[in-house]
């Protein structure tokens, strides 16, 4: 029935030209010979019953491919498409019109069975690497007390460097885990924006000491709308980025920044350090990312503080951009909301 209905154009023509035949024979004819006109009619028959099965035999064909491929747990679009295209008994295309919906409602459905999965295994993955980050810290924290042990002092800070940079590395990839989850929790109030960037200069001040940071702090003690642990985690990752890339004589200047109208607040983290080539600069945000300075061998980076860092903000409904000069500074501006200018309905 199905074949019938799809060739009902073509059938329909087949009877028009037979019965025009016959009505031409009878009345048109002035002597129509009857077995004649049988014998003519036969032979129109027989072509077209060949025609019809040798098409309907290629049709059922397909039929069944189809429907053996529709059986598979894979995406059987491109290869559905292909087997119809090498039909020559029909237009691929035209075909493929016609029977993809199934294909189409097919593939959806397998990719949004992988989809989960796929989903399933990130959060079990990000799950296992949060526990795991718990775990360590245990055994970090008691090397640590170890540590203060030591007798021999250049021993002792060698290996409390090491301490510290796993320690921060934990902490980034805790972290790292939940910014990736889908279950980002943002708890957005009223934080002291001078407090939280004392936070983040306390989190990495062994290495600021270490590598003789002048830090100039020139934060008004202001409240803003935002999340103070994620935002900690922000500067966090800008100051770490400064130490990176730091020369001789490294300076952090992290100054607020009010500008003309209330709403206007911007806080500026800003090191003399390496800075960023103009090729890189408009790519940092990116995932993965490194720069041309990773390929030279002298830094190691992931990639990733700067992507999550944007992420981070965005979510926080905050900007960030960067001025750079390669050899002199690099600035970060971060665009922040004073608490008395936010009008609550917007994120309700």
């Amino acid at each position: 029935m199905k074949y019938l209905k799809k060739n009902r154009l073509w059938l329909g023509l087949s009877v028009f030209l037979v019965a025009s035949f016959h009505a031409y024979a009878v009345f048109l004819m002035r002597e129509p010979k009857i077995q004649k006109i049988l014998y003519l009619d036969i032979l129109l028959g027989a072509a077209i019953l060949i025609v019809a099965g040798i098409d309907a035999a290629r049709y059922y064909k397909m039929q069944a491919l189809k429907k053996d491929m529709l059986q598979c747990g894979h995406v059987v679009c491109r290869e559905l498409y292909e087997e119809l295209s090498r039909c020559q008994a029909y237009d691929g295309a035209a075909l493929w019109q016609e029977e993809g919906m199934d294909v189409a409602e097919h593939d959806v459905r397998i990719l949004e069975e992988q989809l989960k999965t796929q989903f399933d295994l990130n959060c079990d993955l990000q799950d296992y690497i949060a526990a795991w980050c718990h775990e360590v810290k245990l055994p970090l924290s008691a090397s640590m007390l170890m540590n203060e042990k030591i007798s021999d002092s250049t021993l002792r800070m060698a290996q409390k460097e090491q301490l510290e940079t796993i320690r921060q590395q934990l902490h980034v990839a805790l972290l790292g885990c939940k910014v990736q989850s889908s279950l980002f929790d943002l708890h957005v109030c009223a934080a002291d924006l001078l407090e939280c960037v004392k936070t983040a200069i306390h989190n990495n001040q062994y290495f600021l000491i270490r590598h003789r940071f002048e830090i100039v702090l020139e934060v008004e003690p202001v409240k803003v709308y935002t999340d103070p642990s994620w935002f900690v985690y922000v500067l966090d990752q800008l100051i770490q980025n400064a130490m990176k890339y730091s020369t001789q004589h490294p300076v952090l200047l992290i100054k607020s920044i009010t500008g003309e109208k209330a709403q206007e607040l911007k806080l500026l983290v800003e090191d003399h350090g390496e800075g960023i080539k103009e090729s890189d600069r408009r790519r940092i945000f990116e995932r993965g990312y490194t720069g041309s300075s990773h390929h030279n061998g002298k830094y190691k980076s992931t990639g990733m503080g700067l992507y999550m860092a944007a992420q981070i903000l965005d979510r926080l409904g905050h900007t960030i951009a960067v001025e750079s000069e390669y050899g002199a500074y690099t600035r970060f501006f971060i665009g922040l909301q004073p608490y008395n200018s936010v009008r609550f309905g917007a994120f309700m």
